[in-house]
């Protein structure tokens, strides 16, 4: 029997999209060739990659709104130098929200490019809340924030408020999971690893009126602009993790889409924090008001009873939720394709203790 997998990336995926995948590795499109050794410019490639992008926009609610969807490498860590690259202006300010871990190695790469504004912090704390009431200086090109953090377990529930700074967020551990007004964004960007596929690729979804406004000379791997006029086929893309992400936004659309996934999502963060808040064997980590819905981190309130409550999990086919090192404890990444049953499996651990 399959276990249950509460890792924090590479995650869960539906089970069907991985039925569909390793078909594909077999014999894809009935062409009696794999999928990843066929050409990425063969009509059927092309098809994959076309549709993906066209999905990410329908879901996002963000077609015919002047944005470009891209399936890039590089992972969430070359974005943080590639969003300096492409919107900060030679000699000016970006500012950003430094809420954990991503956020702060953000910070570290933006620093290359020039002034970094650091608007609000949540380190005093170890990044277990997220900070409030700053604002956000005039004189920047735009404004970084990192939406969910997997490591710390917080979630923004309100964003930075704009004028004519640009908005950029970090989405890698909560797209496609809740309803939000996407076109308040001006460049999303997330590892596919967590709610859309397997690791390898990279989500960039940009407005395409923000670029080439920077005076910079941008390396072409690292042009945003460059990868939307060759449709994010510049080099030969990651066949594999880009046919998975379709297939994971097709399964996410006949769903019902964000709307339904984010339901979902809700009942399964509240049957676990519930447990954590009514069971005094456990404690929440993160602050109640900025609790994310993807990654729940929790630590026992007496550790005489880890021994117990680890041989009770792992009896009960539960994988992946020792905390991060930064946090310790546990964290279960409750993921779009993590299921209600999977959740439940957990709470009835932790009433055993």
């Amino acid at each position: 029997m399959k276990k249950h997998n509460f890792s924090a990336g590479p995650c869960i995926l539906p089970k069907e999209v991985l039925q569909k995948a390793s078909e594909a590795v077999i014999n894809f499109n009935g062409l009696d060739l794999s999928l990843v050794e066929i050409s990425h410019r063969s009509p059927d490639f092309v098809a994959v990659m076309d549709k993906a992008r066209d999905l990410v926009l329908e879901l996002l609610d963000l077609k015919d709104k002047g944005y470009s969807a891209l399936f890039l490498q590089g992972g969430a860590s070359l974005e943080f130098l590639m969003v300096p690259y492409n919107l900060l202006p030679e000699g000016g300010k970006s500012s950003y929200l430094n809420t954990g871990t991503w956020s702060s190695k953000a910070i570290k790469e933006a620093k290359l490019f020039g002034e970094v504004v650091e608007i609000a912090s949540s380190k005093d704390s170890n990044f277990n809340y997220i900070p409030k009431g700053y604002k956000v200086p005039d004189d920047v090109a735009y404004v970084h924030c990192t939406s969910n953090n997997t490591i710390f377990g917080t979630q923004m529930k309100e964003f930075p408020q704009t004028k004519d700074q640009l908005l950029v967020c970090d989405m890698s551990s909560d797209i496609f999971s809740r309803k939000l007004d996407f076109s308040q964004f001006d460049l999303i960007y997330a590892g596919a690893q967590k709610n859309m596929g397997p690791a390898g690729t990279t989500l960039v979804v940009v407005k395409d009126a923000i670029l080439g406004k920077t005076g910079r000379k941008i390396p072409s791997m690292l042009d945003y602009q460059i990868h939307i006029d060759k449709d994010s086929m510049f080099n030969t893309p990651p066949v594999f993790p880009v046919y998975v992400s379709m297939l994971t936004l097709e399964w996410l659309k006949n769903m019902g889409g964000i709307e339904i996934i984010e339901k979902r999502n809700v009942e399964k963060a509240n049957l676990l924090y519930s447990e954590i808040d009514n069971n005094p064997l456990f404690r929440g980590v993160a602050k109640k008001e900025d609790r994310s819905n993807m990654n729940v981190t929790f630590v026992l309130t007496d550790e005489t009873k880890k021994d117990r409550f680890d041989q009770l999990w792992k009896a009960a086919g539960i994988s992946g939720i020792n905390g991060h090192r930064s946090v310790g404890g546990y964290r279960a990444s409750i993921y779009n394709a993590m299921p209600l049953e999977s959740v439940q499996v957990l709470v009835d651990a932790m009433r055993a203790v």
